[in-house]
């Protein structure tokens, strides 16, 4: 600590600061994002949610969760090219990662296995984790599949946010108990 520095000043600056980073193409992932944000900081994490494409530096966070939608079982490109862009400073701190997409309620009935695009993007950053939750898919959904998605009846929100709530709950104690700076 800087002679300099108070003590309160020294804490600001060892205090981790969780970057959250989406993708979003009709914004259930989005809101996911500020589901995790919200719980991080109600637990006394700082957290700022972004969406991965404004990201330039990732010199102030301390760890990073990584989000994106699936469609047609593939993560969305921004969240692809934010981790291909970022990765030598990802592989430098703690990083989760979560994808937001099945439209049945199997993510609520149990951990489901990665993307194979969510899975190379964890080998990439040497994530700790990911995990999948429901999506949501509603009327004015962007793009052709989804509004055949939506005629056929099969749209709505598989989303469980006590789920995801109590993920960003642990996310909060390991960043408090791992605490790094890039």
């Amino acid at each position: 600590m800087s002679e300099h520095m108070t003590a309160d000043d020294h804490a600001a600056a060892t205090a981790p600061l969780v970057l959250v980073a989406y993708a979003s193409k009709n914004g259930g992932t989005a809101e996911i994002a500020w589901w995790i944000g919200e719980t991080l900081t109600a637990e006394g994490v700082d957290a700022q949610v972004r969406t991965a494409r404004e990201v330039d530096d990732l010199s102030c966070y301390s760890a990073v969760v990584l989000g994106s939608g699936v469609y047609a079982g593939r993560w969305l490109r921004e969240a692809v090219r934010f981790a291909r862009r970022h990765r030598d400073p990802l592989r430098r701190v703690p990083v989760w990662l979560f994808s937001s997409g099945p439209l049945d309620p199997s993510a609520r009935e149990g951990d489901l296995p990665a993307v194979p695009g969510a899975v190379k993007v964890g080998d990439l950053v040497d994530a700790r984790e990911h995990r999948t939750f429901g999506g949501r898919l509603v009327p004015g959904a962007r793009g052709f599949m989804a509004r055949m998605i939506l005629r056929q009846g099969r749209g709505g929100d598989y989303r469980d946010r006590e789920r995801i709530t109590a993920w960003a709950r642990d996310l909060a104690r390991e960043a408090v108990s791992s605490p790094r700076r890039l």
